[in-house]
This record gives C-alpha cells, structure tokens and sequence, in this order.
C-alpha cells in the first residue's frame, strides 16, 4: 500500500492517481511554514526551526549544545552544575534566535533529566523567568509517542517498533497503519548507564535483564526497527564505514541484524578516539557509543527484527507532525517536497504534470514504488536549471542522492538521481559516482537511464496542454516506440528533438515510427 499525491492511499497498480491539489498553499500548512522546537535532553540541547513545505520540512535553522544536564544524574539525583549552566546559556541564545527569525509557535520540551531530577522543576522555573521560555516536561510514554511520531513525518505508513535513546533513558513504541500503539520507557540511556559499579559485566546483566522487561510489556514481532537518536546515529555511521558503504546519508539507511551485531562487536575493539576519528563525532557523543551498542546488541537479540532502519527524524520532528492537520499528516512527504520545489524553483511550474502524463506509456505495469518515483523524477526534471550547464547533470544527481527528503529509500534516491543525471546528459560515463551506481542492478540502472532520457526528450515539447506535445506509444514486444505529432506543434520536433528521441529509443533498444 503507497500513498497517491493527492493524499489518499493507492491501491493496486494504477498508473494514474490524481496529482490533486498541492498542500504547501493551504491556509493550515502555511501556518506551519515556519515552525520551532527546543528539545531539552540528557546529553544535548538543540533548537530546529522548520521551514518550507510543511509536509516534508527543510531545516532553516539547528544548533545543538553538547550540555551534559544528567551527567551524574543517578548519583545526585540532581541536574549536573555546569551542564545546568551551558543549558541555560544556550537557552538564552534560542530565544533570542527565534525572536530574531519571527518562529511562532516556538515548543519547548524536556525530557529525562529534567524528568527525573529533584531540581527540575526548579531549573524549568530559572528557564523561564531568565528566557521567557515554558518548558514542557514530557513524561517517558509521551516522549514515546513523540518520537514515533517523528518517525511518521518520514514513513507515513511506517510499521515496527520505534527505539528512542538519549542520555538518560530509552524508549519503546510500536508503529502501524499512521498510529503510535503501546509505549514504554526505560531507564537504559548510555549516561545513567556509565555510572553503574562493576564494569562492563554489571553493566549487560542491568541491560539484559531491563529489555527482557521491556520484551515481555512489547511482545509482538517487529520486521523493522526504526532507531532514533543521536547514539544509534553514530553507530550506524560506524557501520557504513565498517561495511565501505558509499552513500553518507543515515536517514533511511537500512541494516540486518547479522550487520549491527558484527558492527557492535567491531566498535567494542576501538578506542573513543579511534571511533571519533572515524566518524567526526564529538568525543561528548562517542563516548556513550560502546555502552549504546550494548543496548541494541540485547535489543536485537530479544526483538530479533529483520531489518533495522535509521530515522533522522525524532522528538522535534514529532512536535512539528503534532500540529499538522490530518489531511496533510497523510500525504506523501516524497511528492509534497518536489511539488513545493517545482512550484518555488523550476522554468515552468506545472509542467512536470504534463511531462508525466507523455512518458507515461512507456512505463506501464511498473510498480506503485516506481511509479512514485516517475512522478518524483518528472515534478524535479528542471529545478535545477540555474546551474552551469557542464555540471547540471552532476548537480542533479547531487541533489537527489543528498537532499533532505523524507520517504525515500537509499536506493530509491540513486534511481531518482541517475533519471534526472539522464535528464541534462545522455552518458553517465566518466562521472564520480559510480561506486554509487554500484548499489542499483542493471535492471535498474537501465529503467533510470530510459526515465532520464524520456524526460530530455520531453521536455523539447514544453507546452503546458497535454494534447500539443503528441503522443508516445511503446510496443515492447515488436520493440517499437512510436511517436504521433500533433500538426499544431509538429513545429517542435526539431533536430534536436530528433536526436534525444533516437537516444530513448536506443536505451529501449527499439525501432522508432515518427507520424
């Protein structure tokens, strides 16, 4: 089951769902346009401002502080002094920030230390009388739901089990069909963790026996797990560098449990600043990574998911999907962010529509995947038209392979950007990104490269009435493409157009009829 561009769930293989009505122009998304959230953890204090279409939300502002609020949380019981004061200080700037950048509505939320330190409700008090700002506290289910949440924004049909760690605590919720189901928390958060007496030993019996807790309060089986949180990031960093993965980007990055579970072992016979050196992270983040890899080691052990997936999107991500309407939270995070960029960005918004609907007979029995993607690949074909022309293509591909969107999997972004490549260049030889190239199989690679030059040569007919550009017939079996020109545009079908249509027929490897 897919999502159509109008929102509503597609079914079957239907090659034509509407492409309704954008919703990036809608009165309620637009009060979304430019939105802050402050999330107050145990190890980090960070403001996001979102901005763009609503649905699937650039990131017009994030600064994070490393402040350290629950170091020493389970010995004191209270907030760390300096962590207490480096929280305070960032504060102070955020609310100046968003000021200063008119963010309205600005939510605020803390979460386990401020949860469970005896000084909480003080320090919430000293926020708010020094910066004006209201935190709210979330209670551990409730960041639960947050965080799943998050995840939605991404995924919204998402299903499996959500894992949320932070600091001071971690947490469980299931996913499935738009609907955040039983939660837990608990208090395996890599700082409370590091403080326990008896080494590494003490540590896995504590670890081990609080998820088989937590297996018997979420007891249904999970094909995914969806890991949030800075931590099971770094980890999953760790395992692209481990495996020689080539894309670096850890939304959607997608493992087995056979691969994290070689990678735990790796990181447990590295040093911090080996790791750090690896990755780039903080030594404050690194430093909890080998504790954190303990943690999913007995989760996947427990859980035992096929497939463990990487969110980007969180807590904060959660607090923005919190405020969206209902018609919106269901649209296709995919479609509403290359319509918003169409509409913003290309020579002739609207057009993609009518490209889609000329190429599309040569797609037909594709999958309700791929043809999302065409639809994708159409609405972005000339959004990049500013660039020079000798690295358009290059652009293009860059675009698509490392933008920020939601909805698409690895494998989905490198079809998308070898299309568009093929879109501005009939070769993709002597490029640098063939190592790229090398997670998509031929079958793929050839089916990219026909949608690349099926939109080149469209374009040449770019008229926004359907019925000017003609029509494209494609016989698979008699491999003959034939095109039918409308007299009243025959005009068009220059030499240029000519040669592009050669190339589409020589990526099908068809005769061609011209009429």
């Amino acid at each position: 089951m897919a999502l159509a561009m109008d929102g509503t769930t597609e079914t079957g293989n239907d090659p034509d769902p509407p492409f309704g009505r954008p919703l990036f122009n809608d009165p309620k998304a637009k009060a979304l346009k430019r939105v802050g959230a402050i999330d107050v953890g145990s190890n980090s204090v960070r403001m996001v401002v979102f901005d763009g279409a609503a649905r699937s939300p650039a990131y017009f502002y994030n600064e994070k502080v490393m402040a350290g609020l629950g170091t020493g949380l389970s010995k004191t019981g209270r907030l760390h002094p300096e962590g207490r004061a480096r929280a305070l200080a960032a504060l102070r700037r955020f609310a100046l920030l968003a000021e200063g950048m008119n963010v309205s509505p600005l939510t605020c939320v803390a979460t386990a230390a401020v949860r469970d330190a005896e000084d909480g409700p003080e320090f919430c008090e000293e926020v708010l009388r020094e910066t004006g700002l209201k935190l709210w506290v979330a209670s551990g289910t409730e960041e639960a739901r947050l965080s799943a949440q998050g995840v939605f924004l991404g995924w919204p049909i998402a299903k499996g089990l959500m894992c949320d760690i932070g600091g001071s605590s971690m947490e469980l919720a299931e996913l499935g069909d738009g609907v955040v189901g039983r939660r837990v928390s608990s208090q395996l958060g890599p700082l409370k963790l590091m403080e326990i007496k008896g080494g590494m030993k003490a540590r896995k019996k504590i670890i081990d026996s609080t998820v088989d807790d937590l297996r018997e309060q979420i007891d249904g089986d999970y094909k995914y797990l969806f890991l949030v949180g800075g931590s099971w990031r770094a980890i999953a960093r760790l395992d692209m560098e481990r495996r020689g993965y080539p894309l670096k980007v850890l939304h959607e990055y997608r493992m087995t449990s056979k691969s994290i579970l070689s990678t735990v072992k790796w990181i447990s016979g590295k040093s911090v600043d080996e790791l750090r050196a690896i990755t780039g992270n903080s030594e404050a983040r690194m430093r909890l990574v080998p504790i954190a890899a303990q943690v999913l080691k007995s989760l996947i052990q427990r859980f035992r998911p096929k497939y463990i997936a990487t969110s980007s999107y969180g807590i904060r991500e959660g607090l923005l999907y919190e405020q969206m309407p209902y018609e919106l939270k269901r649209r296709d995070p995919l479609i509403e962010a290359c319509r918003y960029d169409e509409a913003q960005n290309a020579r002739l918004p609207g057009f993609g529509r009518t490209l889609y609907e000329f190429i599309k007979p040569l797609f037909k029995g594709s999958s309700e995947e791929r043809w999302r993607l065409i639809k994708a690949a159409c609405l972005l074909h000339d959004v990049s038209w500013r660039a020079h022309p000798d690295y358009r293509a290059e652009v293009c591909f860059d675009n698509a392979t490392r933008a920020n969107l939601g909805g698409l999997d690895h494998q989905g972004r490198i079809f998308l950007g070898v299309a568009l490549l093929h879109r501005y260049k009939n070769s993709r030889d002597g490029t640098r990104f063939q190592e790229l190239y090398d997670l998509l199989s031929e079958r793929q690679l050839k089916d990219a490269e026909t949608l690349g030059k099926a939109m080149r040569f469209g374009a040449m007919f770019s008229v926004q009435k359907r019925d000017l550009m003609g029509e494209l017939t494609w016989h698979p079996k008699k491999r003959l493409l034939k095109l039918k020109l409308n007299p009243d545009t025959r005009a068009l079908f220059g030499e240029v157009a000519e040669a592009r249509f050669k190339s589409l027929a020589n990526a099908l490897e068809a005769d061609t009829l011209v009429e």
